[in-house]
């Protein structure tokens, strides 16, 4: 199974999202939105800039 986000709304009512591997363990989280588009563009980022994004490690 490919990893994928879930959108769903929280218990305050705000649209967030989790990325699940592909084995069902949650990944990653994103912070709530007000609106289901704003989450979606969150995740359109993720997806975008993700795969440049360099690792800093602050020891």
């Amino acid at each position: 199974m490919a990893a994928k986000f879930e959108v769903y709304k929280d218990k305050k009512g705000e649209y967030r999202f989790r990325l699940k591997a592909g084995n069902g363990e949650v990944i990653a989280t994103g912070e709530g939105y007000a609106q289901k588009a704003g989450c979606l563009k969150g995740i359109e980022s993720i997806k975008k800039n993700a795969p440049n994004a360099e690792i800093v490690e602050l020891d």
